[in-house]
């Protein structure tokens, strides 16, 4: 999955944060929504200008950004 055809950042658009293009929807919302147990259908189903290939973009950036070298030390979040 090639998630630059469907997401992308502009800083005229949410301040620069990564949208699925054509949407002001980013990719944190997205997450979000399904962090607080929306399902993919859900999320297709109020937002109908979402298709599947979008979801799966969103989730391979995520994957790509959390192969960074940083991560929060997870004993710290659980304060």
């Amino acid at each position: 999955m090639n998630w630059k055809e469907y997401i992308h950042a502009d800083p005229n658009i949410l301040a620069g944060k990564p949208v699925i293009k054509g949407t002001r929807l980013s990719v944190v919302f997205i997450l979000e929504l399904l962090g607080s147990g929306w399902t993919e259908q859900q999320i297709l189903d109020n937002y109908p200008s979402l298709k599947p290939e979008h979801l799966k973009a969103v989730f391979t950036f995520a994957g790509e950004c959390l192969k960074e070298d940083s991560y929060l030390e997870l004993s710290l979040l659980e304060k």
